[in-house]
């Protein structure tokens, strides 16, 4: 976590705990600390690239089908998606899921991903 973003570490620690200098710690408590922060800590969602909380994230989707439920009743052009504007579509078949024939199939495939 330090190496991704210490001054995020830094700001989460003092916010959650009142920790100001956490290398006057052990470096095993900064660690379980560290573990311990919520979901939506600016550290947390660093690390794991998540653009908004799960709250949000929903709410966004909420609101995109408003939209297009609006759109369709009222004949109204649909606006700008909000859950797309959080999280933009870099490539379309990032998460595309792939299916195989056989057990042999996924094997070489997996050995191609992890040569390359």
């Amino acid at each position: 976590m330090i190496q991704k973003d210490e001054d995020a570490l830094i700001c989460d620690l003092a916010e959650t705990y009142h920790i100001y200098d956490y290398r006057s710690l052990p470096l095993k408590l900064v660690a379980t600390l560290a573990a311990g922060l919520r979901d939506t800590s600016r550290i947390a969602m660093n690390t794991t690239e998540v653009k908004a909380s799960t709250t949000n994230t929903i709410l966004a989707v909420i609101a995109d089908h408003l939209a297009a439920i609006r759109a369709g009743l009222f004949g109204e052009k649909g606006l700008p998606s909000m859950y797309n504007a959080l999280y933009p579509i870099e490539h379309e078949d990032r998460n595309m899921v792939v299916p195989f024939d056989s057990g042999e199939d996924f094997l070489k495939e997996w050995q191609r991903i992890n040569e390359g």
